[in-house]
């Protein structure tokens, strides 16, 4: 097993997951569509690669499409041409803008295909050939599973246009339309995302449009499972760990997120390494994460979940989930009480504070950042937890505290 840390993983670097992969492989072969959800860095990525893997080996095709980039249906129907490209009789389907596609490819590569079949949509024809790849992958001896990664950064993208709910409610109703269209001889369908699709759909009023796929959650490891997984990499290296070194990983994470055990061993080796030993001891544990993972160098894989707000809310509701958050992280709990309080203070700046906050809590806790316990909402992940108290602790006003007659104590 190669320790591996930001990239997904497949074959025999795929750790665990015997059930969940079980599961979707169940529903897969059963011509369900799959909602894949969990929070950042829980291997969704990773799961569906190698469930891919494991359908092509027996006799099937898996098309990946990362579509976090595009801006416009054309955009996702291009991205959706070149994961198909390498199987000739569904790309086909698109004709002579597939065909001379087709042809450029070969004299220089599948980022000319892309190209050349985007060259080929526009506003007024994209439906119709996203139809017919969806046809050509119908009609394909084989059953085709088409995995389609963050689409809900693509949503919202549209979104930032004047008419971006218009376009999305459009876009996902052809969606449904066109895999429902094909009855059991469709392709299967899993989207994913690391931000959530149904918070998106609830706030336009539009659940409905994705009412045909099958929602699966993907959670953390169990402690067993983060502990296995910390030893089977440390003997894979010929690293040697003290007693006790994996089950404190696992502590002073908090939850088994697949990534941050991974990166946890990667900088507890690294330690080792520096002060010159080829032993792990306890007390690096507790070193490495507040010098690695607290740290300079760990901030970069932090700040992302702060990235992932500016991508999921707008201003308003992004400057509520500041406020959550900092108030978890500081007082270990958003209370009831801080709920009704934040509402207050914010009814004069954001218009439906009150239904706003109930929204970015939705957000949150779907994404993984708080959970629902002890009367209150906490932080499950200790590493997340601390890094953002370590931003506000020294001037934050508890949200209880505040006057209604200024903005201190407020985050940004």
């Amino acid at each position: 097993m190669t320790s591996s840390t930001g990239r997904w993983v497949s074959g025999p670097d795929f750790f665990d997951r015997d059930a969940e992969l079980q599961i979707l492989e169940e529903r897969v072969r059963a011509a369900n569509h799959v909602l894949l959800t969990g929070q950042r860095r829980m291997g969704k990525t990773s799961i569906a690669r190698e469930l891919g893997r494991r359908l092509t080996e027996s006799g099937g095709w898996a098309l990946f499409t990362d579509v976090s980039g595009a801006t416009c249906p054309e955009d996702v129907i291009a991205d959706t041409a070149r994961a198909a490209q390498p199987v000739r009789p569904i790309v086909s389907r698109l004709g002579m803008m597939a065909r001379r596609a087709l042809g450029a490819v070969e004299e220089v590569g599948v980022s000319a295909f892309r190209l050349k079949v985007r060259a080929g949509l526009d506003a007024g024809n994209w439906r119709d050939h996203g139809e017919r790849l969806l046809q050509g992958c119908a009609e394909h001896d084989d059953r085709v599973l088409l995995v389609i990664d963050e689409l809900p950064i693509f949503l919202k993208q549209m979104l930032r246009d004047p008419d971006g709910a218009t376009r999305v409610e459009t876009f996902l109703s052809w969606l449904r339309s066109a895999f429902q269209h094909f009855g059991g001889d469709s392709p299967v369908l899993i989207v994913s995302g690391s931000i959530g699709l149904m918070p998106i759909v609830q706030r336009l009023g539009i659940p409905d449009r994705i009412n045909y796929l099958d929602p699966f959650r993907l959670g953390p490891w169990s402690r067993e499972a983060s502990v296995a997984c910390f030893d089977q990499l440390a003997t894979s290296v010929g690293l040697s760990i003290e007693d006790g070194v994996a089950g404190a990983v696992y502590e002073a994470l908090g939850i088994g997120i697949p990534h941050h055990v991974q990166s946890f061993f990667a900088r507890l080796r690294e330690h080792a390494i520096m002060e010159n030993r080829d032993r792990v001891r306890l007390a690096d544990v507790e070193t490495v994460y507040r010098t690695g993972l607290l740290g300079p160098s760990g901030q970069s894989d932090l700040a992302h979940y702060e990235t992932r707000l500016r991508d999921a809310l707008d201003d308003g509701s992004r400057s509520l989930a500041m406020e959550m958050l900092a108030e978890a992280a500081t007082q270990d709990v958003f209370t009831s009480a801080a709920r009704v309080r934040l509402g207050e203070l914010y009814s004069r700046v954001v218009e439906d504070a009150r239904g706003r906050i109930t929204e970015v809590l939705d957000v949150l806790v779907h994404d993984g950042y708080l959970v629902d316990r002890d009367r209150g909402y906490r932080f499950p992940f200790r590493l997340l937890k601390d890094w953002w108290a370590a931003r506000f602790r020294d001037y934050y006003i508890p949200i209880e505290r505040r006057s209604s007659n200024g903005p201190e104590g407020r985050v940004h």
